[in-house]
This record gives C-alpha cells, structure tokens and sequence, in this order.
C-alpha cells in the first residue's frame, strides 16, 4: 500500500446504517476522520477478489489516491470500521449471538481454554474473522484453521502467529482488530 499518515489504527463503533449506502457513507467518514483529510478526498468501496462484484466483497478506500487499509463488520444493530496504514481485520459480535450458535467453529484447545466462558468464545469468534479479514480470504477458510488464545492475544493461521487487540466496550460486545501488532485507538 501507499505511503499513509496514520500511524495505528483507528477503530470506531457506531450505530449500524440502514443500508450498504449507509454503511459506505459511514466509511467514508471513518477514513476521513482518522487521516485527518477532507470526506471529499476519501474514495471508498467493495470489490470481491472472487467474481469482481462492486455489490459485495472487501472494503477498500484511498485518501488523494493513496491506498489505506480499512475493514468493516456488523452485528445487531453495530457497525466497526478499522482503518489503517496496511490491511486490517475487524469484527465485532454480539456475545449473546456466539451463545446461541453452534460449537463446531472452535478448536479442542479453544474449547479447552474457555472453560465454557461464553465471553472468551465469542472473543475467539471474533479474532478468527477479523485475522481471516485481514488475511483476505475470509470466511472461505475453515474457521477452526484459526486458533485464537484470548489470555495472549494472539492467533494461529498457517503456522503463523499474528497478534489480536481484542476489547469488551460493552457486557454483550466483544470486538477483535488484527493488523500485524499496530496499535490500536479507539474512535469516536
């Protein structure tokens, strides 16, 4: 990517959009906001590396024509945008969510280190996302080729460990950033 002015990245948690138009236009002010720059010089969009579609796929955005990371994820009725000087993952969950769904999406040692703590599964839910986000691929790989330890902050892909900010801003949200161990500030 480009040369960018940010220098960690910028997460901001709002109220979900109605709409993708909504959700672009959310983006555009996010990436705005956190380079410091007019909305007017920010370029933001979708495109799935898969079958080219605009209607879907990874988020992109470049401020005066210079690539810069960001990624988005929504939950009931939330919206995170990640922006940063190189690729990024983001996701946030709803805890209550992660206790509802199955349990085949977590390794052995994932299970074994939540203890049965809700909270720490859906921590993992949400660091394996957003390392898959990050990564590109995205949900395409199995979930459980991702294992996340919560207590480090880490994740395991491809033999690779990458680190994880995971956060609680709230007792039913969790939210994961993977952005190859930058730091992360939090947005308003």
């Amino acid at each position: 990517m480009g040369e960018s002015c940010l220098q960690s990245v910028v997460v901001t948690i709002r109220p979900a959009g109605a709409d993708r138009a909504a959700d672009r236009e959310a983006l555009l002010t996010a990436v705005a906001s956190a380079t410091g720059v007019d909305v007017a010089a920010v370029r933001a969009g979708r495109v799935c590396a898969h079958c080219g579609s605009t209607a879907h796929g990874r988020p992109w955005a470049t401020v005066d024509g210079r690539e810069v990371g960001v990624s988005m994820s929504r939950t009931i009725a939330l919206t995170a945008l990640a922006v940063a000087p190189d690729a990024v993952g983001v996701d946030v969950e709803r805890v209550s969510r992660v206790a509802a769904a199955s349990l085949d999406a977590f390794t052995p040692a994932e299970l074994d280190r939540a203890v049965g703590d809700v909270g720490v599964l859906a921590a993992c839910w949400a660091a394996k996302e957003a390392v898959l986000k990050r990564d590109g691929r995205g949900l395409r790989v199995d979930p459980r080729a991702v294992d996340v330890d919560v207590d480090r902050g880490r994740a395991t892909l491809d033999g690779r460990v990458q680190p994880v900010v995971l956060a609680r801003p709230g007792p039913d949200i969790v939210v994961a950033v993977a952005a190859g161990g930058l730091p992360v500030t939090w947005g308003a």
